[in-house]
This record gives structure tokens, sequence and C-alpha cells, in this order.
């Protein structure tokens, strides 16, 4: 029987055709079309991000153009910059709270970048035990500042705290901590330290840990030792991770307010020895009722937090470069 020849209609017929391209027209049209949905999901948080943010600045801004005493929406009258050259010109108050403001951030972002880098690299391998030292290493973080602050107050107590008992058994002197004028502000430094090195060591182990082995392999090879390891190429490539976690700390650092009043309550201290921008400016609006003066404050603490985080942004850009 002869086979049966299939004609070339059929044979056509059985092909599944190709399918059909997408043109750039429509690609384009997806594009766009992707685009819009992002913002009109991402629109109402940043409406709402910036209200939160903006509204304040501005109203901020506008109380401290005003002589504002006694209540917020009490009658007041515009009264220019003068607010701010009163601020500028307080020798007593101001300018000694703005040096203790960079004092203790430029003390406590030091020691917490030291003692985070010296942790990080003592865990950057693994070792018995590691999981409970994260464990442990955390606990500060997840208390809050004015529990810190209270639970320091009874240890650094002294007459009853358990610090100078300790430091009375390997025989050093009592010492007054919180109850000292000169010693309050390096005490409190020690109790930031305290709290957030355990956040910059974290941020710098994970800086770690993304950093590729072959440099450091091939200085080892080289014959450098672990100094010059950590030296030369660890250090250089941390750089945008360390750079980050500066500013983080240094802003951190700027706004402590919680342990300060905590510890040693409105003021700063009966001599303001831990007076802050933060804490006078907390003094003159809910102490004095002098919002207009201290809305002047907030603004020129605002611009020196805004000029500490460009310095140490353009700092750790040019040593990356």
């Amino acid at each position: 029987m002869p086979a049966t020849r299939t004609t070339g209609t059929a044979g056509a017929a059985r092909t599944p055709s190709p399918a059909r391209p997408v043109t750039g027209r429509r690609r384009r049209t997806f594009e766009q079309a992707n685009r819009r949905l992002k913002w009109a999901m991402l629109t109402p948080a940043v409406v709402f991000v910036g209200l939160m943010i903006v509204f304040p600045l501005v109203f901020t801004l506008d109380l401290s153009l005003t002589d504002a005493f006694g209540a917020v929406n009490a009658d007041s009258s515009p009264i220019g910059l003068r607010n701010f050259g009163d601020a500028l010109g307080d020798t007593r108050r101001f300018w000694p709270a703005a040096r203790r403001t960079l004092v203790f951030t430029v003390g406590a972002v030091v020691l917490e970048t030291v003692l985070g880098l010296a942790l990080a690299m003592l865990m950057r391998k693994p070792f018995t035990g590691m999981r409970w030292v994260r464990t442990v290493l955390i606990i500060p973080l997840l208390a809050t500042p004015v529990a810190i602050g209270i639970l320091w107050l009874l240890i650094l107590d002294p007459t009853n705290g358990i610090a100078n008992h300790l430091l009375e058994a390997v025989g050093v002197p009592r010492q007054e901590f919180l109850g000292s004028v000169g010693q309050s502000l390096p005490t409190l430094m020690l109790v930031d330290v305290w709290q957030w090195t355990p956040m910059m060591t974290l941020l710098l182990l994970a800086g770690l840990a993304t950093l590729p082995e072959e440099p450091e392999e091939a200085a080892l090879v080289d014959g450098a030792n672990a100094w010059q390891r950590f030296r030369y190429v660890v250090l250089p490539m941390l750089g945008p991770t360390l750079a980050t976690a500066l500013v983080l700390g240094a802003v951190d650092a700027l706004k402590t307010f919680d342990i300060l009043y905590a510890t040693k309550g409105a003021g700063g201290g009966s001599d303001f020895e831990v007076e802050t921008l933060n804490v006078y400016a907390y003094g003159l609006t809910f102490d004095y009722q002098e919002y207009g003066s201290a809305a002047a404050v907030l603004v020129l603490f605002t611009l020196f937090i805004i000029g500490v985080v460009v310095l140490l942004r353009r700092r750790g850009g040019r040593k990356n470069a």
C-alpha cells in the first residue's frame, strides 16, 4: 500500500506558530506603566514623611523669629534674628552647652568606633560560643535610654553603688562619678559607649562579612603580619562601611538626651555640668517657656548636626577616593 503523502498545507498546520515578538513600543508602554505604578504606591508614604519633616522644621523656624513666651499659641510679635543673636552671644549657657555637645559626641564616637572595630575583628571568625556572645552583646540595645540612665544611677551611687565597692576591692579610692561636676560628663560618655558600642560592632561586623578574602590572603603569602594586613588591606576596604558607621554614631551621640536628663535632671546638673544643646533647648522650652529662644537654639543645633554630617561624609569620601 503506497504511503500517504502529506501536503505542505497540512504540515504547516501542524507546526506551532512562533510567539509574536514584543515590539519596542509595547515594551516602552509596559515600562511607563510600571514606573507610574511605583510612584502611585510610593506617593502616600513620601507625602506623609515629607509633612512630618517639613512642617516641624518650618514651624520651628517661624517660631524662632518671634518673641513667643508663656505658650506656643499665645500672641507673639516677629523680632527677626534677635533670638539667634541672643543665643550666639550667650557665653554663659549656649556656648558651654555647644562645647559639651561636641566633647561628648567626639569622645563617645571615637571610643565606640575603636571598641566596635576591635570586637568586630575578634568575632570575624567563628568560634565556640559565638552565638551566645552576640546575644549578650546586643542586650544594651534592647533597653530604653531612661531605664539605662536609672540603672547606672544606682550602680554609680557614691555611697551604696556597686561600682565603688568593686573599686575598693581592688584598692582604688571611692569616686563621686555622677555626683562630681568634673566626672559627670566623662561618666555619662562611658555609659553611652556601653549602650551603643554593640550597634557599632554589628555594623562593622556586617561590613567585614562582605569583604573579599583574596587581598588578605595575598598579603599573607607576601609575608605581611596581622597588623599589616589589618592596616593596609582590611581597613581601606572597610572604609565605606566605617564612614557610614561614623555618621550614624555621630548623629546618635549628638541627639543624646534621655540618659543625661534621667541622671542629672533639669539643666544638666546644679552647675550645668552635662548640659548639652538638647538639654539646654528642653530647659528653655519647658522650664522657662521661652519658646522663641528655644526654637532658635534648635535651629542652630540642626545646622550644627548638618555640618557635622557633611564634614564626616566629605572626609569619608576623600579617604575612599
